[in-house]
């Protein structure tokens, strides 16, 4: 089976690398590309559709998934776009509030919807040992630093959040320090956490923890974002014909 899909946000970082991703196999086929600026162009051999055609082009090309790398507002309104029209939702969007993560699970109720804070395989792969690791050194410090490009507009990054929440729920922890400034020492059961944006960086996750004269560093480094564009496509390849719910990309790896 062909998997239809569509991409938005098409001419940014990540759905340049989506549709080139999409382009490279054989199973799949972009049916159309939309971006919220006008007169996009082309983006490999697609062209670009003004987002204001999402709705009707859901109906006329008829996609089997949509995969989404955008912002959060305009996420959930592709979600919701999404599920009015039968059509499965894959996302890497992050910075979502409470609000806008209760319109995913409310599109997951109508059609398959994947949201991951990453579609790296190495980062699922970090996701899974971190938890031991931490329960494995109890009371150890923990440190969690992540860097991005410059551009990058939450933070601390999806991926950070959830690397956090594996640490939370692994060891005795109450609250995230973020950054350090005067003087301000290290308080029991406090993870410090600290975001670094600087120049064209495509992602870096480095969880350190330390005590007993010794430290662990567990690293993931992503050195094109192509690896996440790869993920994704899987994601949507994967989700296809899927009943309706919430997935992770943790499901995808798992099978």
């Amino acid at each position: 089976m062909t998997v239809r899909i569509g991409v938005t946000g098409a001419t940014g970082r990540m759905g340049r690398e989506v549709i080139a991703a999409a382009e490279d196999r054989a199973d799949c086929e972009v049916v159309f590309a939309v971006n919220r600026d006008p007169g996009s162009g082309t983006v490999g051999d697609v062209t670009v559709e003004p987002a204001v055609e999402f709705d009707a082009l859901l109906s006329d090309r008829e996609p089997t998934v949509v995969i989404d790398f955008t912002g959060p507002g305009s996420a959930v309104d592709y979600a919701e776009s999404c599920a009015a029209a039968g059509v499965a939702f894959v996302t890497g969007t992050t910075g979502f509030d409470e609000d806008e993560l209760a319109v995913l699970e409310d599109a997951g109720n109508g059609v398959p919807v994947l949201h991951a804070p990453n579609f790296a395989r190495g980062v699922q792969a970090l996701l899974n040992v971190v938890g031991e690791a931490v329960r494995n050194l109890p009371g150890y410090d923990v440190e969690l630093v992540e860097t991005h490009h410059n551009a990058k507009r939450d933070a601390p990054s999806g991926t950070a959040n959830r690397l956090l929440e594996e640490i939370e729920a692994s060891g005795d922890f109450t609250e995230r320090t973020h950054g350090r400034e005067g003087e301000d020492p290290r308080e029991a059961g406090e993870i410090g956490v600290h975001a670094l944006r600087a120049g064209d960086v495509t992602g870096e996750h480095e969880v350190v923890i330390a005590g007993n004269h010794e430290e662990v560093r567990l690293t993931h480094r992503a050195e094109d974002r192509g690896v996440f564009a790869a993920g994704a496509v899987d994601a949507a390849v994967w989700i296809a014909g899927r009943k309706a719910g919430r997935y992770e990309f943790a499901d995808v790896i798992d099978e």
